[in-house]
């Protein structure tokens, strides 16, 4: 009937805020320094967003990250837009990130909001970043 169209349409929009939500903010590689992408996923047609941070090792560049993300986030009905890129040392033995440098293609990400994700994921860690090339 037509009056459980508001509530499907409603459970729908639950069910990919909820599908966001279990969406990881931070994956990186555990030891190393390496590319990273701060991005922004937001449900498909929707307001609700959050941004999550990416890297690994086995970019040689930026845009490897993306192409790698962006497949798997459009599958679970989301969109992505890098919102910038940088390095990320990381080392485990010490736990301490550090955040810095840019992206060719993607322009610098903002290191503070990229720290803050990591401190989320790395609670137990020393977290610096800078606007440092190197």
């Amino acid at each position: 009937t037509l009056d459980t169209l508001p509530l499907n349409g409603a459970l729908t929009k639950a069910t990919m805020a909820d599908a966001l939500a279990r969406i990881p903010v931070v994956e990186i590689d555990p030891e190393g320094t390496f590319k990273y992408i701060l991005l922004r996923v937001k449900v498909k047609d929707g307001d609700v967003h959050k941004d999550i941070v990416r890297g690994t090792t086995s970019a040689e560049y930026h845009n490897h990250i993306f192409d790698k993300v962006n497949p798997a986030m459009e599958a679970l009905g989301m969109e992505c837009k890098c919102l910038g890129g940088g390095k990320i040392e990381h080392n485990s033995q010490d736990k301490k990130l550090r955040v810095f440098g840019e992206s060719t293609a993607f322009g610098k990400a903002d290191h503070s909001v990229s720290a803050e994700k990591l401190k989320s994921a790395f609670s137990d860690y020393e977290i610096t970043w800078s606007d440092d090339k190197k």
